[in-house]
């Protein structure tokens, strides 16, 4: 999709073996339009179907992660009835949350100033979460008049609890970086002027690291919710499928010759 001046509002590109999706609305904070969830979709769609790809990089271009959704899209003086919300999330968010949730590809969301509303939910689909320090979460959607969504209540009872993530979202609070940091909310915050140095160590990192383990560790985490036993089943499948990749057999091999691993 491009907007009136030329600009791409989703880019994308793949480099050594990294997926880069870029939020390409700089003047907006790049906040969310129904076909810019289209682009992002079908760019999600993409890299997880492309076998080079090994880790999927969402960022956002400028001064902001996402602003979440592009209110003037929804100006009620420019309507003639209520929206139907429910459609757009079935259609436009939760593809792109669950696509981000489902790729067994690791998922790494660079925050680089707000992330609102949806743009929240975005970067909390992700496995890896990294923020500048100048970065923010704000959960204001009750002070506009709704409730929650691109999966966002989930994400957030995951990662900080029931107790906390319901305050979040009924008192409508925006909570920097440091304290995302210390909540569990994120991985970790670093320095602005180190931001996109720490997230390319980070992606080679993850990059290198063999693909049925990051696969199996998705898996698991994923069954987390599940009770002992599921959970268990979950964990002990994906183990099994590991152990059976050539690549465990070198990781061993590798720590008892006491030398760097060969993966495939």
């Amino acid at each position: 999709m491009q907007w009136r001046d030329g600009m791409t509002a989703v880019l994308k590109e793949v480099h050594n073996g990294i997926g880069r999706i870029t939020l390409n609305r700089p003047n907006r904070l790049n906040a969310l339009t129904g076909e810019m969830m289209q682009d992002l979709h079908t760019a999600c769609q993409s890299l997880h179907a492309e076998a080079a790809v090994k880790v999927i990089l969402i960022a956002g271009a400028g001064r902001a992660f996402c602003a979440g959704q592009d209110l003037s899209e929804r100006d009620p003086r420019n309507l003639s009835e209520p929206l139907d919300l429910a459609k757009i999330q079935r259609d436009l968010f939760h593809p792109v949350v669950t696509l981000l949730r489902q790729t067994p590809k690791p998922v790494v969301a660079c925050v680089n100033g707000i992330a609102a509303g949806a743009g929240a939910g975005i970067a909390l689909a992700s496995d890896i979460v990294l923020a500048s320090e100048g970065a923010s979460f704000a959960f204001s959607f009750a002070k506009v008049g709704l409730s929650v969504d691109a999966g966002l209540g989930q994400s957030l009872a995951n990662r900080v609890g029931r107790a906390r993530a319901t305050a979040l979202l009924m008192l409508g609070d925006t909570i920097n970086a440091q304290e995302a940091m210390r909540a569990g909310l994120i991985w970790k915050a670093v320095p602005d002027d180190v931001l996109t140095t720490e997230t390319e160590k980070l992606l080679d990192r993850l990059s290198a690291t063999p693909k049925m383990a990051i696969t199996g560790i998705k898996q698991s985490m994923a069954a987390c919710h599940l009770d002992l036993s599921g959970y268990l089943a979950a964990e002990a499948n994906a183990q099994g499928d590991a152990g059976a990749h050539s690549d465990y057999a070198e990781g061993v091999l590798a720590f008892l010759e006491k030398r760097s691993p060969k993966f495939s």
